[in-house]
């Protein structure tokens, strides 16, 4: 079915995605007519999967029904112990274990506010975030917890709660495993009204520089980005003219995700709730190893999974590749940084159109994916994020504020009811970065005749060589095509004539060899002679990055700057 055919038919009105006009914040956007109104009904619905398999870590499995009565009870302490109220904030500071959803769901159940912490950072970081925004309650594991332990009666907490512990825990820290054990299994849902416009969550972003800041979500934010995904998977199905499942038929396969992203990272919380939403399966590893992923894919019969692109690269060139069942895996989609075209051809290559590919451009504040570029168009489409999803808009500025003509770079400027509030207590920094709704990304982009959008570079990442712009992205992207580079990242230094010179450093592929010489002269083959990098370093270890995977350029800089 032709795209705009099918577009008409899933958004008609009475249709499932019928999309009306309504005021968010004081802006008219469209907004989906039939979301739910908040992460709180989603939960109960979940009721409706019963003894259905929910979270899978290691040799842990819960059902929905487990989920449900374990978030119902938590959620039930955290008001009756700790008297959490609507609007109070709990942090959750852990790996990808299976009481990080339990804590998020019954933060959000009872109207209270998810705070979720990079389990990355350091004890000064995370205790800037606790105190910043004020929480109430802390939810973390055993390793957050012996990096807080010292400094946790400044924060002014009225509860906390240690899992995965096998010490002793001082008075008035609860033990998960205690409370868990002891919760009512048949326990409701509190009777709390939770709005759309409440908010939901407070995600602080990678603080790549300074203190982080915090985007204020709401629960339409969430509830929206639900809705397109499920959009996106029928307007994909209805152009591929799919055929609806014969009612007669046995129960198809249950959907099942490979979860890799952090659930403190938009993506991984997303993913979190989409797999609640859809009744899927979700499988957690402690950390990735790119083998016990494969063995994952076959065991659980994982239907979707998505991956920085790093990992991606890593699964599509492992030599056990050809082991993946792909009557199973359906959808392999990349995020979290710029997707290398070369990605996307391998996907093509490897397993034809039997596993297509997804690409979901969004940051922490549209609320993850607010652009999309998936199945068979994005064979067409490889170096292109895609289309915006079907309630954002999305313009192309220049530096004068002015809409950039078809073709031509400017910043990509965002606005729809899954962009956030702003930033937690930052008045400056938000209308620095919020226009009249409209989000100021710092991503350099343009646009087609086909709506397709193409991301150049980040706004700081451009190097300027003698009033020529290079886009690092354009040059990784050749240089990830040469056999012997495993991983690159293209960087501005100072030079004394050009003001910036182009720099490469790069990590080679185990065992292989490749002089600077040759890798210019690669580049050089394919861009202009002003992109080619004029000094390469060779990185031996991996290259730094932040948990969303984005390299940190800026350590980067100051680690190959001449002294």
């Amino acid at each position: 079915m032709p795209r705009a055919e099918a577009l008409a038919l899933l958004t008609e009105p009475g249709a499932e995605f019928e999309v009306r006009c309504a005021t968010i914040n004081g802006i008219q956007m469209p907004v989906f007519v039939n979301a739910l109104p908040s992460l709180r009904e989603a939960l109960a619905n979940t009721e409706a999967f019963g003894d259905a398999t929910f979270l899978v870590f290691e040799g842990e499995r819960y059902t929905y029904a487990e989920h449900f009565a374990l978030a119902a009870g938590l959620g039930r302490h955290f008001v009756d112990a700790y008297g959490v109220r609507k609007g109070d904030r709990v942090v959750i500071a852990a790996r990808n274990y299976p009481e990080w959803a339990v804590a998020f769901w019954a933060t959000v159940s009872i109207g209270a506010v998810a705070v979720p912490l990079n389990a990355w950072w350091t004890a000064s970081e995370l205790a800037y975030a606790i105190s910043d925004s004020r929480a109430s309650v802390l939810f973390a594991d055993t390793e957050r917890w012996d990096r807080l332990k010292d400094a946790i009666d400044t924060f002014g907490l009225r509860g906390v709660v240690v899992s995965r512990h096998q010490g002793e825990l001082p008075s008035g820290v609860d033990r998960w495993e205690t409370l868990r054990d002891q919760f009512d299994r048949s326990a409701r849902l509190l009777a709390t009204e939770v709005s759309y416009s409440d908010i939901a969550t407070i995600m602080y972003t990678s603080g790549t520089t300074g203190n982080p800041k915090g985007a204020v979500a709401s629960h339409l934010s969430h509830c929206t980005n639900i809705k397109n995904m499920a959009f996106m998977g029928a307007l994909n199905t209805t152009i591929a003219g799919v055929v609806p499942l014969d009612p007669d038929a046995p129960p198809p396969q249950q959907p099942a995700s490979l979860q890799v992203f952090p659930f403190f990272h938009i993506g991984g919380l997303s993913g979190l709730y989409l797999a609640a939403a859809f009744g899927s399966k979700l499988v957690t590893m402690y950390k990735w190893d790119v083998d016990q992923a494969i063995d994952i894919l076959a065991r659980e019969r994982i239907t979707t999974t998505s991956l920085v692109p790093m990992l991606l690269r890593q699964l599509l060139e492992s030599p056990r590749i050809d082991e993946l069942d792909t009557s199973a895996l359906g959808a392999i989609s990349s995020g979290g940084a710029s997707v290398p075209p070369d990605l996307i051809n391998k996907i093509e290559k490897t397993f034809d159109t039997r596993v297509t590919p997804a690409n979901g451009y969004g940051l922490t504040e549209t609320t993850s994916a607010i652009v999309l570029n998936s199945g068979l168009e994005y064979f067409t489409h490889p170096s292109s994020i895609g289309r915006p999803v079907l309630v954002a808009e999305v313009r192309i500025v220049d530096e004068d504020g002015n809409d950039c003509p078809p073709g031509a770079v400017g910043e990509l400027w965002v606005r729809g009811p899954n962009v956030v509030n702003g930033y937690w207590n930052k008045p400056a920094e938000t209308a620095d970065a919020f226009v009249d709704g409209w989000f100021r990304t710092g991503d350099l982009g343009h646009q087609d005749d086909e709506g397709f959008l193409y991301v150049v570079d980040r706004l700081k990442d451009v190097v300027i060589r003698g009033g020529e712009n290079v886009y690092s992205s354009e040059v990784e992207a050749v240089m990830f095509e040469h056999p012997a580079v495993a991983d690159v990242a293209i960087i501005g230094l100072p030079h004394r004539s050009y003001g910036e010179e182009v720099a490469a450093v790069v990590q080679l592929q185990p065992g292989a060899q490749a002089t600077a010489s040759e890798l210019q002269e690669f580049v050089a083959a394919r861009l202009a002679r002003f992109k080619t990098p004029s000094v390469i370093f060779f990185w031996d270890e991996p290259l730094p990055r932040t948990a969303t995977g984005k390299v940190l350029k800026r350590d980067l800089r100051e680690a190959v700057r001449p002294s």
